[in-house]
This record gives structure tokens, C-alpha cells and sequence, in this order.
């Protein structure tokens, strides 16, 4: 993802490379930027130093993992940089480190930063309005062998907006996963399988299973350039915000 956001902003007019950053032992560090990335040098270093990077930058997009990217969101706070937030598999903990963050910084964290995916929870959350219990909510979600959280934190948003749909809390509601003897399905569950293998972007389908027919909405990624589309365009977005915790939904105006 850090390659493609640094291609994607060297062919964008409006934005420039202030700064790239890895942890302290990547064998990236100190080297171009640029040449990472497959294009000419651009003059930027890989650094470990994220608060010297951060202070000459309006903005900070984060793939990364859930302890690094909550130590951003502070940082942000200090610097009021706005701070887009990829990465998945909180814990409660850092989820209340974050949103303490917010009241310093426009933090914009999705599950998903891809445009196609935001309007299909959108879509879930009014199918899931619309049809009662009789109708089974199944989601599957596949990614690449590599992923290390499951379910992906897309998977979780698709479950949010269709329990929110159905007035409820995913929490409650959320069969994650099943094995051996479980019994009949709890009515107004909400089932989430996970797969991973191979070198799969992104693959999610909600199934909403009813008496004798069946309703299937799906997403399937093809590239990682959709989700580095959507992260630029909620920085360049956050601009002018007034500090606080934003969806991709506001971005998208949903």
C-alpha cells in the first residue's frame, strides 16, 4: 500500500510527497521513496521518525497495524495533521485512543477505503432495513494468505451496517465462524466466514437468505489502487474539517 500511495501521489497535481515512513528495523529505511516504488528518485527518505515528518505535513495516510497506527493519531493530535486511518483489528483500548485523538485531529478510519465497498454498505445496511428475520445474513470475506486479522475489518463494516439496519448491536448478534455441534441458526444472527489464501485483494459478499430465494451483494477488488484513491481523497478532503472522527461515508457524502 506504501508504494502504490507514493505512485499515486507523484501522478496527482495536487498533492505532494512530504514524507515516508516504515519502523525502525524495515530494510526500507533510508532509501528513496521513490525508487520503492518502481519510479524515479523523488527526493524523499524513508525515515523511522514519524513526528519530523509529520510537523512539515498536512496530512498522514496509514496502512500500517493497529499500535502503530494509534501512535500516529497522537502524533497528529500534536501536529494537527490530518491523519487517514487503513489499518483494521483494533482493540477497544486503541479504537478510545483514537477517538480521544479526534478532539485534536480530523481523523478520517474506515474499514475500507474504497469507494465501491462504501456504497455497498450503504445498500447492506437498507436491505437489512427492509427485510425482516426470515431473511439469514451471511457475510464472507476472502483476502490474501498474508492478512493477518479475521475477519477483514471490511467483513466488520458490512456487519455494522446491516445490524444497524436491523436496529440491533453486531456485537450481540455476530456468529463468527462455526464448528463441530452448534445447532440450529440463532434467528437474527449475523454469520461472518473468513478465508484467506493466495494473492487475493479483496473479496466480500453479504447473502441475505430468505424462504425460497436468496439475495447476494458482492465486491470484489482488483486492485490495491482503489483503497489508496479513496485514502487521498479523504486527506485531501479532511482539509478543512474541524477536528473529529470521520467514515469514509462523510468523505463520500453518504
Amino acid at each position: 500500500m506504501g508504494q502504490t500511495l507514493v505512485r499515486l501521489i507523484a501522478e496527482d497535481e495536487r498533492l505532494t510527497l512530504a514524507g515516508a515512513l516504515e519502523h525502525a528495523n524495515s530494510p526500507a529505511l533510508n532509501e528513496d521513496a521513490g525508487k520503492l516504488a518502481g519510479l524515479d528518485a523523488l527526493g524523499v527518505t524513508v525515515t523511522d521518525n514519524a513526528l519530523d515528518v509529520l510537523k512539515d505535513a498536512d496530512g498522514v495516510i496509514d496502512f500500517s497495524d493497529p499500535a502503530a497506527s494509534t501512535a500516529l493519531s497522537a502524533l497528529a493530535a500534536q501536529t494537527r495533521s490530518v491523519h487517514v486511518i487503513g489499518t483494521t483489528g483494533f482493540t477497544p483500548e486503541q479504537e478510545a485512543s483514537i477517538e480521544a485523538a479526534a478532539r485534536h485531529a480530523v481523523i478520517v478510519k474506515s474499514g475500507n477505503m474504497s469507494l465501491g465497498i462504501n456504497l455497498l454498505a450503504n445498500l447492506v445496511k437498507q436491505a437489512a432495513a427492509s427485510l425482516d428475520n426470515s431473511w439469514d445474513i451471511e457475510i464472507l470475506d476472502m483476502h490474501h494468505r498474508h492478512k493477518v486479522d479475521a475477519p477483514s475489518g471490511t467483513a466488520l463494516m458490512l456487519g455494522e451496517a446491516a445490524a444497524e439496519g436491523r436496529g440491533i448491536s453486531l456485537d450481540d448478534a455476530a456468529e463468527r465462524g462455526r464448528d463441530g455441534l452448534t445447532g440450529p441458526r440463532a434467528p437474527g444472527a449475523i454469520g461472518i466466514a473468513a478465508l484467506r489464501g493466495g494473492s487475493v485483494v479483496g473479496d466480500h459478499q453479504l447473502i441475505l437468505a430468505g424462504p425460497n430465494e436468496r439475495l447476494v451483494l458482492s465486491h470484489h477488488a482488483e486492485s490495491r489502487d482503489i483503497f489508496a484513491q479513496g485514502a487521498l481523497q479523504a486527506a485531501l478532503w479532511g482539509g478543512d474539517k474541524s477536528p473529529g472522527l470521520y467514515a469514509m461515508s462523510d468523505v463520500l457524502g453518504l
